[in-house]
């Protein structure tokens, strides 16, 4: 889907002609790896009309700013530093353009340039998604709907500062208890093998995640157990995604960076809402590309573990950040402290702010 131009040179949106990759009108198959692939037109066709638009931008955290006719949105652009809303998207036509880094098309041209892959790359990611996306939506609704039923995960969640209704409802917070959910699934028409595929359950046919908080991501979830005697920290097969919640906090000038969901909620709670969580101490490649898509000050809350591997991973990242024109600032939390311990132990937002004052480049 090509953006045309009128007679007076203004941008025609979503008219119907296709996008260079998708071949001519014949129906040709699209080549790609020099010929040893070939995808027929019409396979991405259905693909595309498989995959509404609204629901994989809103999947990947974007949030439309306001409804402007037609069934149309507007919201900021994930694509680019936006601090207006400058991505429009036509739902019906399954079609978006951005009035601001000039860059528009359908599903697969959006897959393209998030995850900054070519088109066969983006056809898989997007072939795999689809698989999987309806099995995690359903999942964290059964996940949800278990975590008022279940006082220890209530009680954890008040042990690590977590009580605000508005927080576990804007984090969409679940408990798995473990032992139901490959039979809630298959109740719904799901297969073993997708389950297992998926990594909701284990190869033996067991629930993957066993008393654990969960927490979804983007085409993810953590889970964090609530026992002491397994593993902390549990993610689904795949990647951990982008930063967490990023469209939320990307017109910001000013972003508080913490490692983990807990440290997120923490500050969240305390009214700290240009916060955004790299679920650990070392950025992915999507989540570099995010912090840096604008000029900003980043201020870096990482853990001040007693071995000072927080402190190096935040250093490193730190050069990587100004080398790419952004300007960096450390948070210094007491020793042994992360910011959810920091409020845990007594600290508050006033406390907290006085830190982010004082940080020092």
């Amino acid at each position: 889907m090509v953006l045309g131009e009128g007679r007076y040179s203004r941008p025609v949106l979503f008219v119907d002609t296709h996008h260079r990759c998708l071949g001519s009108q014949r129906g040709l198959p699209y080549s790609a790896n020099r010929g040893k692939q070939s995808v027929n037109r019409t396979a991405l066709d259905e693909l595309k009309q498989q995959i509404p638009l609204l629901e994989y931008l809103q999947a990947h955290g974007w949030q439309q700013a306001r409804p402007i006719g037609f069934g149309r949105f507007l919201g900021l652009c994930p694509l680019h530093a936006d601090h207006r809303p400058s991505l429009l998207v036509d739902p019906h036509k399954n079609l978006f353009h951005c009035y601001g880094c000039r860059r528009g098309g359908d599903v697969i041209r959006f897959a393209q340039l998030y995850h900054q892959v070519k088109f066969p790359h983006a056809v898989a990611l997007l072939r795999e998604w689809l698989g999987v996306a309806p099995l995690l939506h359903q999942a964290v609704d059964y996940y949800r709907i278990q975590l008022h039923r279940h006082g220890e995960a209530v009680a954890y969640l008040h042990q690590r500062g977590l009580r605000s209704p508005e927080l576990i409802e804007h984090m969409r917070i679940g408990y798995a208890p473990g032992g139901c959910l490959r039979g809630w699934l298959t109740q719904l028409g799901h297969s073993l093998p997708a389950l297992r595929q998926a990594g909701l359950v284990t190869g033996m046919g067991y629930d993957a995640y066993v008393r654990r908080i969960v927490f979804p991501l983007e085409g993810n979830l953590y889970g964090r157990s609530i026992s002491p005697s397994a593993p902390p920290h549990r993610f689904l097969p795949g990647s951990k995604g982008g930063l967490y919640s990023w469209t939320q906090v990307q017109s910001e000038p000013e972003v508080i960076l913490v490692e983990g969901l807990f440290d997120y909620a923490a500050l969240w709670e305390a009214g700290f809402r240009n916060v955004t969580c790299s679920l650990g101490a070392h950025l992915n490649v999507c989540q570099l590309r995010q912090l840096c898509d604008g000029l900003r000050t980043v201020y870096l809350a990482f853990d001040t573990d007693r071995n000072g591997s927080g402190q190096q991973a935040g250093q490193h990242l730190a050069r990587t950040l100004r080398q790419r024109g952004l300007t960096v600032r450390f948070v210094s939390l007491p020793e042994g402290h992360d910011p959810n311990s920091f409020f845990t132990s007594g600290g508050d937002a006033r406390q907290f702010q006085a830190l982010l004052e004082s940080a020092l480049p």
